[in-house]
């Protein structure tokens, strides 16, 4: 007997159906599916959260020089000639930047092996390609959702049934971040 439910798909397509369900379970922190798929989601979310708890605080803040492109009040980069050329004009800044240990990097690389990246879209460009940011889940992963379970020994989730899909008769439920 397998140690995982097969959901009638082979294998690229349960790994695909699986990343997608719960990259969107982390992002939106609920979704509706079937319940055989989040009985599959639970297990593989709840120990993404996990890691995430025991890595929360596993870094170090750093102060960093960074050369950053001057912009006008337009948010163009601001270029000057020089020899003839024309340059763009940097600025030295100073940023503070969180420095993962170790096990927290590999924490994280672990998390991204598994989640797609998320692609936000503003509501004003609705179908346009302009001002879409890419999302990092694991980001929201150790900054959000993970200090909300610093108290919790495990069950970050929860499966509510809503009833039966009218085509095919499926049990639908409700799979939350609790």
């Amino acid at each position: 007997m397998a140690g995982y439910r097969k959901l009638g798909r082979t294998s690229n397509q349960r790994k695909a159906l699986l990343r997608n369900q719960v990259t969107n379970l982390l992002y939106n922190g609920k979704i509706v599916t079937t319940e055989a798929k989040a009985k599959e989601i639970r297990r593989i979310a709840e120990s993404m959260i996990a890691l995430a708890v025991k890595e929360k605080d596993n870094f170090e803040t750093v102060t960093v020089k960074a050369k950053v492109a001057r912009k006008d009040k337009d948010g163009n980069k601001v270029k000057e000639v020089v020899n003839g050329k024309k340059v763009t004009v940097y600025d030295d800044v100073d940023k503070t930047i969180k420095k993962d240990s170790a096990t927290r990097l590999h924490a994280r690389r672990q998390m991204l092996k598994f989640l797609y990246s998320v692609t936000e879209v503003p509501t004003e460009a609705a179908g346009k390609k302009r001002n879409t940011k890419t999302v990092d889940v694991t980001d929201k992963l150790f900054d959000e959702i993970a200090p909300k379970y610093v108290s919790r020994n495990g069950g970050y989730t929860r499966i509510v049934k809503i009833g039966q899909r009218k085509g095919d008769a499926a049990m639908e439920v409700l799979i939350e971040l609790v």
